[in-house]
């Protein structure tokens, strides 16, 4: 048996939330926090936020405003809406970023692997030829060359001729 290590993740792992609710509601009801939760897109179905604890820079997730930890009982509108959005964004992330591939997921309860459980996501993950390397695989650490707030700014900018 092979194992996966993600030592990167443990500050979100053991982070303390501010609020009492899910992260994922509390951005859903403040808009007027978008730039700083970095919400890339929203609309009356879905918004789009980047992944806090990226695996690679441009990581973003799309979320649904109905809280559920369901897909099943989801309306089939909204199933509709989040695979429209993965569509658009698999473009931003390929044509806008530059990306080489993309990974979609979601992981549907604990024991799946959700880190936020109670609320249903989408991940869109750019991939890029070579973005494993002796020091993620070996050394168990993670080196990003980039600044996540540079990389919010453009996906934002580019957001606008992918999400409609």
């Amino acid at each position: 048996m092979k194992h996966i290590y993600a030592p990167w993740r443990s500050e979100y792992i053991n982070e303390k939330r501010e609020n009492d609710g899910c992260v994922f509601c509390d951005i859903s009801k403040h808009p007027q926090e978008d730039r700083k939760s970095q919400v890339l897109f929203r609309d009356e179905i879905c918004f789009i936020v980047m992944n806090r604890y990226p695996y690679t820079p441009g990581h973003f997730m799309i979320i649904p405003h109905t809280h559920t930890d369901t897909v099943e009982s989801l309306d089939p509108k909204v199933w509709l809406r989040i695979s429209a959005l993965a569509q658009m964004g698999v473009g931003l992330l390929k044509k806008g970023f530059g990306a080489e591939g993309v990974n979609i997921g979601m992981n549907i309860g604990a024991a799946a692997g959700a880190g936020i459980a109670e609320h249903i996501h989408l991940h869109l993950v750019p991939r890029f030829l070579k973005d494993t390397n002796f020091i993620t695989t070996v050394g168990e650490t993670r080196v990003y060359s980039v600044d996540f707030q540079n990389v919010y700014e453009k996906l934002k900018k580019l957001s606008i001729n992918f999400f409609h």
